[in-house]
């Protein structure tokens, strides 16, 4: 009988060991916003972990087009490239802003970690000066955004501005102010501190004025379920807290049934016991004339407790008139409200 079992074979042990000094490969879109944000999470799994990430850059057909994000729902245009090539085997995991992502789980990918989050807030871009209260703004102000969540809320309280579709990158929208076309922007805080930006901020807006949307400021790193290596790796730098967070507002964002391109918004933060977790939702009409907003605070120590948060709220919303609002608003092919199409048939069970 051999003296090595197949478990400890000097050969399985030198092929672990060469497993652990190759790099993992992390896919990303090529936007300089996607590839900050990757390299953020390939610094976390390095420091974390000791093994070497290294990035590689994918196109979008999001990336291509010029066509406003509500005509076609950002899921399919942005998720759907990085996911193809993970299932393929070209990447061992990818990183998405998570507010990207489908409701709905890909049956043969894993959640493997959700980093600790960065400001969910939204913030007002613009020249020193600028009013940091919409309300303030004088009639006609043209302010630039691509969410109608944002268009909504910022009509509710200010109807005498002039909300502007806008698309583009962070440089390109922040560019339509300094050229004058625009008197200002909103972007999202996250991006602004990931880039470098938080200098073009007049003022971060509070939740209470503009709610984020559900997941905004987290960054979600996907791999393939049957790569538990991986996975184990990426779930050092899981951060459980954002993680139940997330979770609450996206159960509240599905259980509505709502998608990227409604007007929708979430945010859960922790109460002062440190157990319990308030979760604060919203549904509006398009032109801000009817919004409504409930919250709900309960115990989260769990995963699954925050689901039921982010469920429970959806259907206070719903029942206060939250569907009616949403069946009301022109249909939109918005793939974020179904999984997104794997490329061949499931396998294996989902996870994560």
């Amino acid at each position: 009988m051999s003296p090595h079992s197949d478990h400890d074979h000097p050969a399985t042990h030198a092929h672990g060991a060469r497993e652990e000094k190759r790099p993992l490969l992390l896919g990303t879109r090529r936007s300089k916003l996607a590839v900050a944000q990757a390299t953020w999470a390939a610094h976390r799994v390095t420091e974390a972990t000791g093994r070497p990430v290294r990035l590689v850059t994918l196109s979008t057909e999001g990336d291509e087009s010029d066509a406003p994000i509500e005509r076609f729902g950002s899921t399919g245009v942005f998720v759907t490239a990085l996911r193809e090539a993970l299932l393929a085997g070209k990447v061992d995991f990818v990183v998405h802003s998570f507010k990207d992502l489908p409701t709905a789980p890909e049956p043969e990918l894993r959640l493997a970690a959700v980093p600790v989050r960065e400001d969910p807030r939204d913030a007002l871009a613009g020249p020193a000066g600028l009013p940091a209260d919409f309300a303030g703004f004088p009639p006609g102000t043209r302010v630039g955004t691509g969410s109608p969540r944002r268009a909504a809320q910022i009509l509710a309280v200010a109807p005498h501005v002039s909300v502007v579709p806008l698309r583009g990158n962070v440089d390109s929208r922040l560019a339509r102010v300094s050229d004058g076309d625009l008197d200002a922007v909103v972007l999202a805080m996250a991006g602004l501190a990931r880039l470098g930006r938080l200098a073009d901020v007049v003022a971060p807006l509070p939740p209470e004025t503009l709610l984020p949307a559900p997941a905004q400021g987290a960054l979600a790193l996907e791999c393939r379920g049957a790569d538990p290596a991986t996975a184990a790796a990426l779930a050092a730098v899981n951060d459980p807290e954002t993680r139940r967070a997330v979770t609450a507002e996206r159960a509240f964002l599905a259980g509505l049934d709502a998608g990227c391109t409604s007007p929708v918004a979430a945010l859960a933060v922790r109460e002062g016991d440190g157990r319990t977790l308030r979760l604060d939702g919203m549904v509006a009409t398009p032109d801000g004339s009817t919004v409504l907003r409930r919250s709900l605070s309960a115990p989260v120590t769990r995963t699954e407790h925050a689901r039921a948060l982010g469920e429970r709220l959806a259907r206070m919303l719903l029942d206060a008139g939250g569907g009616d609002l949403l069946a009301a608003q022109p249909p939109v092919d918005d793939p974020r409200r179904r999984p997104a199409q794997a490329p061949h048939q499931p396998t294996t069970p989902a996870l994560g």
